[in-house]
């Protein structure tokens, strides 16, 4: 791996870890501390700082010291984690992003804000020396004593501590360990530096025949004496890379002496017996201690292995997991360079190309064979191209884990209570488009922060709870995306926005417009209702940009909200932009392509009269509309009419066509700045002949019908049509 490979990697890793760190503090914010939520805290920064440290990021590696350090003091219970702890250690991981983003520019030797690395170093020196000056004094908790142990008066003697001044280290590494590109001896490399190794002894009871070996498993176990005055928590660090998957058992000087014969239950009884001769060369037990040890397994001490027997039937023997548990936990995701993916993208979008342009060719020379072995191809490049596409989907909550923090900063800042809730975070979409919607999903919320939530006595008088809910919901369809942003705020005034928008001459006074109409005025740019600006909102910028950038997406953002029950504003969205399955038609000399997601059915032209663009099918009255007419194109001579019913969202309209064609894989390419803007057209693809064929907005024309019908609805009724047979 290049240099520049692994820095990338590194800072990859440094965001994910931040993340990860982000959400635990908040989940501990929300339901209070745990053991688990606080060792996910203390893992991120402690894996950040290896990680930098390989790298000699000094910066990172010193600032996350710091913090390290009052981690510590929480994990030792000897420090509260606070309301005011919680937001300097989000403003820690806040800081140590700055510094990732400065190496990600390759400026690490910069210090991107010396005032605030300044001002929160005194502030976790604080913290630290506080947790110091007021900490309790430590009462050790002796371990359980072991069953089988004989007579109160042996029990009272096993808890008792002894006089061992060594440290005691239990480990068994996972078997993955060399895989992983870990070394065992730099474990003990690392434990040299923090003292004197007096004694260790192998475990060797985990290894196989020879014949049953796997030469890249590691399977030796170590029971290591150590004089060292460090503490346990540092070492505990030694091992934060390995911990989750391996035992490892850390007995301080002077415990209990049940612990040590703990330490001798849990071995085989070769690995036990010497083991117990390592202690009696370093003569850590007097000889009543060693009777005690006998009394606890009753077996002589010169035989103390044998008594791990009547244990191991007790259960207290614990073996390592068996080769083929633990090859079931080998590494299943690895990473991908984005550019990579969209570079298989692109291969897999040319060869649905050519396989058409194959398909063309056995259709017109009507070859049997040559057409079999295309539709095999077909169905091969379709799963392919599934399988692609697939690769490129990856959850929403890429986004969403975004907003938990968002909404606790604004809503501490405005002094507001909101409860956040997320549904619908494993929804998938495709990655560019994932990366686009933070912005426009960033200012909905601020909005609704701001200006759709009362504040709590305002809520309290409207007979509304202090605490106000804000969700954001994701989900699938029919065959889109749908992202929901709901608040149980005030609403919106719908009288304030209509009189704004004749104000700003954006409608006429006497003109008569729906409730979407005139919420739709939000979206123009410089409008706003706001009574005074905020550092949030209220300049009429926010709103614009979330059309445009969602427009950009081929995707519509709507709104549906009232007075006193609060706002929803919705986003629907394409699953992808890359390749869809489509569905051929011609109108004319042109060939136009229909998202298949969004077909329901293809008929015939029921009857209509003249002049009217609605027609009865079962019963159920349906707006179309003809694309001839509306992109202006001739006439065929011969032929019957089609019309395609569609579905977008609710909504279901007709496309009045000459012909179908049938399903195609479709390659979706822009249209360029010249048709960019022509509304009912969302992109183009590339037939199997080489001609162009352009796709179709469905949702402008499923939009486009629908005002058709409430101009044309009265004269429907009045006229009637004819029934579809």
């Amino acid at each position: 791996m290049s240099k520049d490979s692994a820095r990338d990697a590194m800072v990859q890793e440094a965001r994910e870890l931040l993340v990860a760190m982000e959400a635990a503090l908040l989940q501990t914010e929300m339901e209070g501390p745990s053991r688990d939520s606080i060792h996910a805290i203390f893992r991120a920064a402690h894996t950040i700082k290896g990680s930098a440290g390989l790298f000699a990021f000094d910066s990172i590696v010193q600032f996350t010291h710091h913090l390290e350090h009052v981690l510590e003091r929480v994990r030792e219970e000897r420090l509260a984690l606070d309301s005011h702890l919680m937001s300097l250690l989000l403003q820690c991981s806040d800081y140590i992003g700055e510094l990732v983003d400065a190496i990600e520019r390759g400026q690490e030797a910069e210090e991107p804000n010396a005032e605030r690395r300044a001002a929160l170093l005194a502030e976790l020196d604080a913290v630290a020396a506080f947790s110091v000056d007021h900490a309790p004094a430590s009462v050790p908790v002796p371990l359980a004593a072991l069953r089988g142990a004989a007579g109160s008066e042996s029990a009272t003697a096993d808890q008792a501590a002894t006089r061992v001044p060594y440290w005691h280290l239990s480990l068994q590494l996972n078997e993955n360990v060399l895989r992983d590109g870990l070394d065992p001896l730099s474990f003990l490399h690392y434990l040299r530096s923090l003292g004197r190794i007096v004694a260790l002894v192998t475990v060797e009871s985990a290894i196989p025949e020879a014949a049953a070996m796997d030469a890249e498993s590691c399977y030796l176990g170590m029971e290591i004496c150590l004089a060292s005055d460090s503490t346990l928590q540092t070492l505990e660090n030694v091992f934060e890379f390995v911990r989750d998957d391996s035992r490892i058992d850390i007995l301080l000087p002077r415990a209990p002496l049940s612990a040590y014969a703990e330490r001798l239950a849990r071995l085989a009884p070769q690995d036990a017996a010497r083991l117990a001769a390592a202690w009696r060369g370093l003569a850590l037990f007097d000889q009543a201690q060693w009777q005690s040890l006998e009394a606890a397994s009753a077996t002589p001490s010169d035989a103390l292995a044998a008594a791990v027997e009547p244990m191991a039937a007790e259960g207290v023997l614990q073996r390592p997991r068996a080769l083929d548990e633990r090859r079931a936990q080998e590494q299943k995701f690895i990473k991908i360079e984005v550019s990579k993916l969209d570079q298989l993208i692109d291969l897999v979008g040319e060869l649905v190309i050519a396989g058409a342009s194959a398909r063309l060719i056995a259709r017109r020379r009507k070859d049997s064979q040559f057409e079999e072995a295309t539709q095999a191809i077909d169905t091969l490049m379709e799963q392919i191209r599934d399988a692609a596409l697939t690769l490129r989907m990856v959850q929403i909550n890429e986004v969403f884990q975004r907003f938990p923090r968002i909404v606790r900063d604004i809503a501490r800042d405005l002094g507001k209570d909101i409860d956040l809730v997320m549904t619908g975070s494993d929804t998938e979409l495709d990655k560019s488009m994932v990366e686009r919607l933070a912005d426009p999903l960033m200012h909905i919320v601020r909005n609704a922060i701001d200006h759709g939530i009362e504040p709590a006595a305002e809520r309290l008088a409207a007979g509304k709870p202090a605490k106000a809910s804000l969700q954001l919901n994701a989900i699938h369809e029919s065959g889109s995306v749908v992202i929901e942003v709901m608040d149980d705020g005030r609403g919106m005034d719908r009288e304030a926005i209509l009189a704004k928008a004749v104000a700003q001459g954006l409608a006429s006074p006497d003109a008569e417009l729906s409730d979407a109409e005139i919420y739709r005025f939000v979206f123009e740019p410089g409008f706003s209702t706001a009574r005074q600006v905020t550092e949030l909102s209220g300049r009429g910028v926010g709103m614009d940009v979330v059309r445009r950038n969602i427009e950009a997406l081929h995707g519509e953002v709507s709104i549906d909200t009232g007075r006193g029950r609060g706002t929803v504003v919705r986003l629907r969205l394409p699953l992808t932009l890359a390749i869809i399955s489509g569905f051929q038609v011609v109108v004319g000399n042109a060939v136009f392509v229909i998202p298949l997601d969004m077909v329901v059915e293809c008929i015939d032209m029921p009857p209509q009269q003249p002049g009217s663009h609605i027609v009865n099918v079962r019963d159920e009255p349906l707006p179309f509309v003809p694309l001839r007419e509306l992109f202006d194109l001739p006439a065929r001579e011969r032929g019957r009419n089609s019309l395609v019913i569609v579905q977008y969202g609710p909504l279901r309209a007709g496309l009045l066509v000459d012909g179908l064609l049938g399903e195609c894989q479709a390659v979706i390419k822009p249209l360029g700045r010249l048709f960019g803007k022509v509304k009912g057209l969302s992109g183009s693809t590339i037939l199997g002949d080489g001609r162009v064929a352009l796709i179709l907005d469905i949702a402008h024309l499923v939009h486009h019908t629908q005002q058709q019908e409430q101009g044309s609805a009265q004269a429907y009724a009045e006229r009637g049509v004819a029934s579809a047979p």
